[in-house]
């Protein structure tokens, strides 16, 4: 017998004997794992230099505070809905923080007058503003009963508008926030050595951010009644779970975490435009899938969405590093969505 991994964590039995139905449904199952597979196979020939330990730094510290976007958006798609607001979202809170935190010293400082901030303050007020906008997007959702898809392009909007009126200020115009304070740029560029190995600051913020969702998702009856919406909204109502409660709140912990994953990215980048974020929607949503997640809802585990955005990392920075065409490489993230959604459809159809 057989233990196959469907996603990351989901096992399926295979049926007695390698029939060739049984090899054909393990190669769908399992088909974008061998896409992503063969990928890296084809970077590490075209350049063996690219395994690395300062490439699997540099993948870890890119990686992670897409991880923790994509731990946001996935509570949401467990719950049975998406977000494409996401990535304008990220962009507005990079834009707010950098516009903050800049440099005492810097000569096109947005704000000249603004005395020096703590760091915390300006991301825990982006982390309440992206809050407020997504709280919004749940309220939407659960009680004008607007399908997601619709909503969150609605806000996504939205949101772009408010960022590119706020980005485009005088008497600067449109420029890039840049000049940022070296403590706000430490925050996530900085590392940790530890006998001569340096953790950067960014993977610890992840890991603390995986592991507080892991909780929630995993101890807590939030975790408990997102799971069971998602699997049945009907079935969750007779049971006396308040939909809409949960939706807001689900929506709302997304948005904070929009929130903290745009002002770090701010940082790590060194500096934000009102296209800050653009497509990173598609890329949380995308690995998310990839990790297990299932439009269908109810279905999918932390470590999944950790590894399905890991997978994602490793392949973009692969193949901008053998030097691939980054038009080409919209075209192969393109496929690589519409493979796993795909799966995602069939695997469903199976199940009913």
């Amino acid at each position: 017998m057989y233990k196959l991994k469907e996603g990351i964590d989901a096992k399926v039995k295979a049926p007695k004997g390698l029939t060739k139905k049984a090899v054909l449904d393990w190669m769908m199952n399992n088909a974008i794992f061998l896409v992503l597979i063969g990928l890296l196979m084809i970077i590490i020939s075209v350049s063996p230099d690219f395994v690395s330990i300062r490439n699997f730094r540099n993948i870890l510290s890119q990686a992670s505070t897409r991880v923790i976007m994509a731990l946001g958006v996935g509570g949401i798609i467990v719950a049975k809905g998406t977000d494409l607001s996401l990535g304008r979202q990220v962009g507005l809170a990079a834009v707010i923080s950098a516009s903050l935190l800049q440099s005492p010293t810097y000569a096109y400082k947005m704000y000249p007058d603004l005395p020096h901030l703590p760091i915390f303050i300006p991301i825990l007020l982006v982390m309440l503003v992206t809050g407020f906008f997504s709280l919004i997007n749940g309220f939407v959702v659960s009680k004008l009963k607007v399908d997601p898809f619709i909503a969150t392009l609605g806000m996504m909007v939205i949101v772009y508008g408010v960022n590119s009126t706020y980005f485009d200020r005088p008497p600067y115009g449109a420029q890039p926030i840049g000049g940022l304070d070296p403590n706000f740029t430490h925050f996530a560029q900085g590392s940790f050595d530890i006998a001569g190995f340096k953790i950067p600051f960014l993977v610890i913020y992840a890991a603390a951010v995986t592991l507080v969702i892991w909780t929630l998702w995993n101890k807590t009856k939030f975790g408990k009644n997102i799971f069971a919406i998602g699997g049945n909204q009907e079935a969750a109502v007779v049971s006396g779970v308040n939909v809409t409660k949960y939706l807001l709140m689900v929506y709302t912990l997304a948005g904070f975490l929009y929130g903290l994953g745009g002002a770090l990215e701010a940082a790590r980048i060194g500096s934000a435009t009102n296209n800050t974020g653009n497509m990173y929607e598609l890329d949380a949503i995308s690995a998310c899938i990839v990790g297990g997640l299932s439009f269908s809802g109810g279905i999918g585990s932390v470590a999944g969405i950790v590894t399905g955005v890991l997978i994602f990392q490793v392949i973009a920075y692969g193949l901008s590093f053998i030097g691939v065409n980054p038009y080409l490489q919209f075209i192969i993230k393109g496929l690589i969505i519409i493979t796993a959604v795909a799966i995602d459809s069939r695997k469903y159809v199976k199940r009913k």
